[in-house]
């Protein structure tokens, strides 16, 4: 039962769990699977909201938490060497202590993996400045489906020799191998940091007073944007003197040498005050560490204004994320429900969760039909992060061209031959 769920609510219970230690246990259950045809569900922490590790065709859950070392750190070429059951968090420390950096930081880091990570391509507030997973992937030691143990990549800053074979596997969802080691591009650890708390009347100041930033040349190192029912969600992080009217928080962090730290501050506060209530600042590690700590309890924290939730993570271009959080509000309020809107406002990826009693879910799932048909007409897309496993299965082929879908399924079916690892997701 303990593997029959994830963050998404689905539930399917598998026919068998397998823990293996190393990468042949891997391939040989992999090749046992493709003589008894049985489907093999490659499966991390289970914090994914897509359905993306469940067994929804039965089968076998692999479990990768057994492959949980961290094989290789090397300050040098910059480069870590680690095994896919090895937590996020637990890696930042250890890079931590050695002056290094990885800056991949989905909001549960904590208690997600680094293979998880990789499987979906997570992202996370530092996007904006630093990229997502797939940017410091080098490296994938992977069991093909067959049973077969592959390395693709490389373990140097540049490489173009054949085929970008990392790239296809980093987000495929556990369709098109098991990853058993993982090559990672490390940074120095920067030397300061400072973050800025700014509150708003409007959540549109919020996203016009984020462009106003970039356009004058400030790129933060993350920039999180918060509305109304977040807000109300995480209040007991925040100080209770914040303006009656306040509708949005943008949380900016900065990173750097010191001086650039605090300059970075002084012209974002000088930039954003026009748009603002009220700007609050922290510069010491305790209260940045509390102002980031309610970000990342958000979706927690939501569950307690109503019992259902459906969320979905899409992304706008910069220029649209005003006029879409309008059409949103718009949206949910002649909808009757809640519709909590927050995430990186920085690269445009906002999530979007609609809250729901008992009896309002046909409700809620109409409003998500709106939501995302929205996204779309935006030229935006409806996964920036998460993925597509079961739950978006439907948008697919609504974002992506058939033939593009055509080739993504050609390719599936050379991997996966007898479609045995982790069938009945993304199409």
């Amino acid at each position: 039962m303990a593997y029959a769920f994830d963050a998404s609510g689905l539930t399917y219970l598998p026919e068998a769990v397998a823990v293996p230690a190393n990468a042949a246990e891997v391939a040989a259950i992999l090749k046992l699977a493709n003589e008894e045809n049985f489907p093999v569900i490659p499966r991390g922490a289970g914090t994914a909201t897509t359905g993306a590790p469940l067994a929804v065709a039965g089968g076998l859950v692999l479990s990768l938490l057994g492959l949980n070392r961290i094989l290789e750190i090397n300050p040098d070429d910059l480069v870590a060497v680690v095994e896919p059951g090895v937590f996020n968090g637990v890696f930042k420390k250890e890079l931590a202590e050695m002056g290094l950096f990885y800056p991949p930081d989905p909001a549960s880091y904590e208690f997600s993996t680094l293979g998880g990570n990789v499987a979906t391509c997570a992202g996370g507030p530092k996007g904006l400045k630093y990229g997502v997973t797939k940017d410091y992937v080098l490296g994938l030691e992977v069991v093909l489906p067959t049973g077969e143990i592959v390395f693709c990549g490389r373990r140097t800053m540049k490489g173009v020799v054949g085929y970008d074979l990392v790239s296809l596997i980093v987000g495929s969802e556990g369709t098109l191998g098991v990853i058993t080691k993982i090559v990672l591009k490390l940074l120095p650890k920067p030397p300061a940091t400072a973050s800025l708390a700014v509150y708003f009347e409007r959540i549109t100041q919020a996203a016009e007073g984020f462009l106003a930033l970039i356009k004058e040349g400030l790129l933060p190192a993350a920039a999180e944007l918060l509305d109304t029912v977040t807000l109300q969600a995480v209040a007991r992080f925040f100080p209770k003197d914040w303006p009656e009217k306040t509708e949005a928080l943008l949380l900016l962090q900065f990173d750097g040498a010191r001086s650039q730290v605090k300059e970075d501050l002084r012209r974002a506060s000088e930039i954003l005050e026009p748009y603002a209530l009220k700007l609050v600042s922290a510069t010491s590690p305790p209260d940045e560490e509390r102002l980031w700590q309610a970000r990342r309890n958000v979706s927690p924290a939501l569950k307690k204004i109503a019992p259902g939730k459906i969320a979905d993570d899409v992304v706008l271009p910069r220029s649209k994320v005003p006029y879409f959080l309008e059409e949103v509000k718009r949206l949910g309020e002649a909808a009757g429900l809640y519709v909590a809107c927050f995430g990186h406002l920085g690269d445009g990826n906002l999530h979007v969760n609609i809250l729901f009693g008992p009896d309002q879910r046909e409700k809620a799932k109409k409003l998500r039909e709106e939501i995302l048909s929205l996204v779309l007409s935006l030229t935006g897309t409806v996964s920036g992060e998460h993925g597509i496993g079961l739950t978006k299965k439907g948008y697919l082929p609504k974002e992506l061209p058939p033939r593009v879908v055509s080739l993504m399924k050609d390719l599936k079916r050379v991997f996966d031959p007898q479609d045995i690892l982790n069938p009945g997701k993304i199409f």
